[in-house]
C-alpha cells in the first residue's frame, strides 16, 4: 500500500472558484472514505487483501501467475518452481509500500543458499516474474509500472472511480513511497497530467528514459478495468480497494489489492482543469 500523497497546499489553489474548492480540497476532508465506516469495510476481513498469500489463493484466477508460499518444509517445491522459473520476484507475505521486495536471479548451485536467505528476510512468497507491454517498457524498463485502479462495490454493482498510473523512476519498484512517480488517466488510459513524485517534482517526460508522459495511452485499458470491476465483487466486505493493475502483451493481470489504498488527487498546479475527484465519489459512495 502506498502513502497517501501530501496535501494541496491552499496556495496552490486558492484562486480557485468555490464550487471548484468544493471539489478537490474537501476530498481531503472526507478521511471517512478509508477509514472504514461500517457500511463499507468488514475490517475483520482486511486480511484477505493484505496478506498476499491468502489474496493470491482467492484471486488466482485474476494475478495469471505462478506463485508459491515457502517454508522450511518445502524446498523441494521451491527447487521446482525455479527449475521452471530461474527469475523470481520475492516478497514479504505482509509487506509495504514496495519494501521487502526482490528480484532475484535462482542458479542452479545456488538454489539451497538463495532458499534459506528468503526465509531469513522473511520473504516466504514467490512468483513468476510478469513481463509488462512493451509500449509500457518504453515509458521506464526497470519496474513494471501499474495502474492503481480504485472500484466501488455497491453490491450490485462495481465502478472504477479513479484511475493513477504510476512510474518507475530508477528503482526495480513503482510504489510512489519509494521514489516513483505517479500520474491519471482518462476514461480511455490515455495520461493526462505531468507525473510527480513524493518531493513535488513535476515530470512532463520522464527523467531517464525521455519518453513523454502526457499522452500515453496504457494499452489494454478497458480489459484492466473489467478486470479489476469482476475482482471487486469476490469481495464484498470491502467496497472501495485500490487495485494495482499490470499489462502483459495479451493481458492486464492484477499484482495487489489495497485495503486502505487512500485518495489520489491531481493538483490544481499540474492542470488548468480544476474538476475533483467529489462529483464521482458523492455519485457512488453518497458522501455528503
Amino acid at each position: 500500500m502506498d502513502n497517501i500523497p501530501k496535501k494541496v497546499k491552499m496556495s496552490k489553489h486558492a484562486k480557485l472558484r468555490l464550487e471548484e474548492r468544493k471539489q478537490i480540497e474537501n476530498l481531503y476532508r472526507k478521511k471517512h472514505i478509508i477509514d472504514s465506516p461500517c457500511i463499507w469495510y468488514k475490517k475483520e476481513d482486511f486480511y484477505k487483501l493484505d496478506d498476499k498469500g491468502v489474496f493470491n489463493e482467492i484471486f488466482k484466477d485474476y494475478i495469471k501467475r505462478d506463485f508459491l508460499i515457502i517454508s522450511k518444509d518445502n524446498f523441494d517445491e521451491f527447487k521446482k518452481f525455479t527449475s521452471k522459473h530461474k527469475k523470481i520476484i520475492a516478497k514479504i507475505i505482509n509487506g509495504e509500500g514496495g519494501k521487502g521486495i526482490s528480484l532475484i536471479t535462482v542458479n542452479k548451485n545456488d538454489k539451497e543458499k538463495v532458499f534459506k536467505e528468503l526465509l531469513k528476510n522473511n520473504q516466504t512468497l514467490i512468483e513468476e516474474v510478469i513481463i509488462q507491454n512493451k509500449e509500457i517498457s518504453k515509458l521506464y524498463s526497470g519496474s513494471v509500472n501499474t495502474l492503481r485502479l480504485f472500484t466501488f462495490y455497491d453490491g450490485e454493482n462495481a465502478y472504477v472511480l479513479n484511475s493513477v498510473f504510476k512510474i518507475g523512476n530508477g528503482g526495480v519498484t513503482d510504489n510512489f513511497s519509494s521514489g516513483s512517480m505517479y500520474t491519471f488517466t482518462d476514461d480511455d488510459g490515455v495520461v493526462i497530467v505531468p507525473a510527480i513524485d513524493q518531493d513535488d517534482n513535476i515530470y512532463e517526460i520522464h527523467p531517464i528514459t525521455k519518453e513523454k508522459i502526457v499522452g500515453f495511452k496504457v494499452p489494454l485499458y478497458d480489459e484492466a478495468c473489467k478486470l479489476v470491476i469482476e475482482a471487486a465483487k469476490l469481495m464484498p466486505t470491502i467496497k472501495y480497494i485500490g487495485w494495482d493493475v499490470a499489462i502483459t502483451e495479451e493481458t492486464p493481470v492484477i499484482i495487489e489489492g489495497n485495503s486502505y489504498p487512500g485518495v489520489f488527487q491531481i493538483k490544481p498546479s499540474l492542470t488548468n482543469n480544476h474538476t475533483g475527484l467529489i462529483p464521482k465519489y458523492q455519485k457512488y459512495m453518497n458522501i455528503k
